[in-house]
């Protein structure tokens, strides 16, 4: 049954809201999957914060085209289209990667994905799978940081320093 216009903005609205609460989109080829497997698909992608939508393809690129900046997806808006959004760029692959590793079908197959203005096509699948979450960015700035004062504290901690023993250390590391 076909969509009545006041269902048609509906839907647009939605995604216009949507699209414009994230820098991850992620256009994927779901066909071919059961029921079953699109409902599993679906838990996979809500365990990891991820929206997925299914979409008709000219609703979607009109709230596309209200937002702005997806100029780049349009050529991959052909076929049935599912639409994963998220805050985290990998999380989408991730979840892909892992569900078709896991059912024969090597679907959902990612048509394209803009991440942070970036265009990537279906073949970096891989590539956007093994980006580090903004998290374990953070760890590993903030493990950067540490680095220089847990040897300040291991050298003034270790057994038997003194401030003569101390300075002693750091006037043989400041000569070297």
């Amino acid at each position: 049954m076909p969509l009545t216009k006041n269902q048609k903005t509906v839907v647009i609205d939605e995604m216009v809201s949507l699209l414009e609460n994230t820098q991850t989109v992620y256009l994927t080829n779901f066909s071919g999957l059961s029921v079953d497997e699109s409902t599993a698909l679906r838990d996979r992608f809500a365990e990891k914060g991820v929206e997925f939508k299914v979409v008709k393809n000219t609703l979607l690129k009109l709230a596309m085209e209200r937002v702005g900046g997806f100029d780049d997806l349009y050529d991959h808006l052909i076929g049935p289209t599912g639409v994963a959004l998220s805050e985290e760029p990998a999380s989408p692959a991730k979840v892909i990667k892992a569900f078709a590793k896991d059912n024969s079908k090597d679907l959902p197959e990612l048509k394209a994905a803009l991440v942070d203005g970036s265009l990537y096509n279906g073949t970096a699948l891989d590539m956007l799978a093994s980006l580090k979450s903004k998290d374990e960015l953070l760890g590993d700035i903030v493990g950067l940081l540490l680095s220089p004062m847990t040897n300040v504290v291991g050298a003034v901690t270790s057994p038997g320093s003194t401030l003569v023993g101390v300075i002693k250390e750091i006037a043989a590391k400041a000569e070297a």
